[in-house]
This record gives structure tokens, C-alpha cells and sequence, in this order.
């Protein structure tokens, strides 16, 4: 994301001083001003506090390139059958204290990006503390775990809308920084052409403001926000099927072969990969 802002940015900016544009010229204090405080302030009247820190985080999370690898589909392969492996040598209660507090487990922090994210992280311990009290069928652990992925679905799915819909309005809040450029335009009409060809010049800076935010910044990272809303969803799925398929007696090797089905091709691993890994052939 990072790469794409700089190319929008150089692009337009080099294109403009190609042309014969002077960059000072786009340094409109009062445009930036009517823009920026329209859109935060439409953002604060339509969304709720907590969907707004939501977005802040997304858009962070974005900006440092949230990415689901098959090195990170991988590392959480190994850390699931090296914990099924003990379940099954030892029974299902000696995996309680990894359960337990999975952050001191030297098996689950094998996977940096899974022990990280703590949704990631209470969904499967969660899941896990359901099967060990041994009284939950896997079709109902099944169902359990499906609405909570339902859950994560209508909770976040508000988030990229909402930034799409800021991008939406841009355009149109530019127009309103132009227009208020003109009107100031027209009191000083009186003042020469080039106080006027000023004027008007930092009235157009509020069109092309709202437009570039727009198509170049703003609508880009809710797509990118949408990406990763996605990215987490497979990687959700991944687990739960991974958990149910041990919870109905596979053997770790086939719970596992089970849940890489569900990857997307671009990230799965070949058969052969995720066994030479869980070897320690890399």
C-alpha cells in the first residue's frame, strides 16, 4: 500500500511540475482545512464511536500490509500438529495449560502472525476449552464456531463500507471547498485578473483535492480494508476446520490435510510442502 500511495503521489505531483506547475501552488491552508474538517466531521455525525476506532485500526493494519502468507499457514499447520500430536500421545488434558494461556505455550507462539492477533487467538482457544470438556459433539462445536465467524463477518464488514463511503463523498466535498473559493473569487472581482486568476486557481486546489483523496487514497485503502476482512475470514475458516476435523478422531496429519483444502491456491501449500515442513525440511 505503502508503494501504491508514493507512485499516486510522484505521479501526480511529477506530472503537475512537468506541466509547469509550481508545488506551492497546491499549498491551499484553507481548502485543506474546509476538506479535512467536512470529512472527519461527516464521519463523526454517521459513525459510531467504536466502528470509528475500528477503522483507525483497519487502516493501520492496512497501511503495514496485513497479509495471510503460506509461510504463516505453515508455521500454524505445525503448531496445531505438534498440539493434536500431544493430545493424542497424552490425552486431550495435557493440552490444557497450552490452551490455558496460550501466550506461555512454546507450541502456539511458534506462529508469530496467530499468537499476535488475540481474535485469532480466543477463537481457537475458545473452540479448544469447548472440546476438552468432552460433553460438545463436533456438530455442535461446528455450530459454535460458525457463529462466530458470522459474528466477525457483520462486525467488520461495516468498516469497509464505511471508508468507501467517505471515499464517495470526497468528490463532492471537494466541490463545496471550490465553491466557497468562488465565492470569495467573486467578492474580490474588482481587485485585477491576477488577484482573480489567484483566487480562482486555489478554488480549483478543493476540486482536485476532493477527487484525488477520493481515487487515489481514500477508496484504494477500503478496498484494501475489504481484502483484509477477507484474508482473516479464510484464515478463520482454516482453523475451524482444522479443529473440527480432529474433534471427529482424524489423525493430526489428516485434520490438517483437511483444513489445507480450505486455503485459497495463491497460499496453499502442496501436500508435500506442509509435510516436508511439519518434518523441519524447509
Amino acid at each position: 500500500m505503502i508503494v501504491g500511495l508514493i507512485v499516486v503521489i510522484v505521479s501526480v505531483l511529477g506530472g503537475f511540475m512537468i506541466a509547469g506547475g509550481k508545488l506551492i501552488l497546491l499549498v491551499q491552508i484553507a481548502e485543506f482545512i474546509v476538506i479535512g474538517g467536512t470529512a472527519v466531521g461527516s464521519v463523526l455525525i454517521s459513525t459510531p464511536m467504536p466502528l470509528i476506532k475500528k477503522m483507525i485500526s483497519a487502516t493501520i493494519a492496512a497501511i503495514k500490509g496485513y497479509h495471510v502468507s503460506k509461510k504463516d499457514y505453515l508455521e500454524l499447520f505445525k503448531s496445531f500438529n505438534e498440539l493434536f500430536l500431544v493430545a493424542q500421545r497424552d490425552g486431550l488434558l495435557s493440552i490444557e495449560s497450552h490452551i490455558e494461556n496460550p501466550k506461555e505455550s512454546k507450541i502456539l507462539t511458534q506462529n508469530k502472525m496467530f499468537i499476535e492477533d488475540d481474535f485469532m487467538v480466543d477463537f481457537f482457544c475458545d473452540s479448544m476449552k469447548v472440546m476438552l470438556t468432552g460433553s460438545v459433539p463436533p456438530h455442535d462445536l461446528a455450530e459454535l464456531m460458525e457463529s462466530e465467524i458470522e459474528t466477525f463477518e457483520l462486525e467488520n464488514a461495516p468498516i469497509a463500507g464505511s471508508m468507501a463511503t467517505l471515499g464517495d463523498g470526497l468528490p463532492a466535498i471537494g466541490i463545496v471547498a471550490a465553491v466557497l473559493g468562488i465565492i470569495v473569487t467573486m467578492s474580490s472581482i474588482n481587485e485585477g485578473a491576477e488577484v482573480v486568476g489567484k483566487l480562482v486557481a486555489a478554488a480549483l486546489v478543493g476540486t482536485f483535492l476532493g477527487i484525488l483523496l477520493a481515487y487515489g487514497a481514500v477508496g484504494p485503502i477500503a478496498t484494501k480494508i475489504h481484502h483484509d476482512i477477507d484474508d482473516k475470514h479464510r484464515h478463520l475458516e482454516t482453523i475451524k476446520t482444522a479443529v473440527l476435523a480432529y474433534a471427529k478422531g482424524n489423525p493430526p496429519m489428516i485434520a490438517l490435510e483437511i483444513a489445507r483444502r480450505t486455503i485459497f491456491t495463491d497460499n496453499r501449500p502442496t501436500f508435500e510442502e506442509l509435510e516436508n515442513f511439519l518434518r523441519g525440511k524447509s
